[in-house]
């Protein structure tokens, strides 16, 4: 008997596992540079060295080296990181060549569902650059909802 394919539950599709689209990704040639260009920005913006990066995010302080030689970082290395620096981790998993999860997925909301005032707030807060400073904005937003949604 063959082996059955994994079947999502939600679409009913039949979708590749995990471990099969890993193990074709080592399969693959790696290119470094789109992480490490990444990673070198995120650093600068912050003015923080490679060894205090990877300890800050739970890895030992020899990765960030690892990762300029060459070497792809796993997994996991990819998703600490990111949560370091408060980026989707499918942005670092992607530069590491390795296949993006479905629960970091963003989901989108059209634009012509929302109110045209809810439009306009969100393309203000999109305009400033400095995403810790956005991340700010929006949770201030978010916090004078809820006061609002609870009177």
């Amino acid at each position: 008997m063959p082996p059955r394919k994994p079947v999502s539950p939600r679409s009913g599709e039949v979708v590749e596992s995990i471990a099969r689209l890993k193990r074709a990704a080592r399969e693959k040639p790696y290119d470094p540079q789109p992480l490490l260009a990444r990673l070198q920005t995120l650093m600068d913006e912050r003015n923080l060295s490679m060894r205090f990066t990877a300890m800050q995010a739970g890895l030992d302080h020899q990765a960030n080296r690892r990762i300029q030689v060459g070497e792809r970082p796993d997994m996991v290395s990819c998703i600490l990181m990111a949560d370091l620096f408060e980026v989707n981790p499918n942005e670092f998993l992607q530069l590491a060549g390795w296949p993006t999860l479905k629960v970091f997925d963003i989901k989108s909301v059209r634009v012509d569902n929302l109110p045209p005032e809810a439009v306009d707030v969100a393309l203000d807060i999109a305009k400033i650059p400095d995403p810790g400073t956005r991340k700010q904005v929006a949770e201030a937003v978010r916090v004078l909802l809820k006061k609002y949604f609870t009177e």
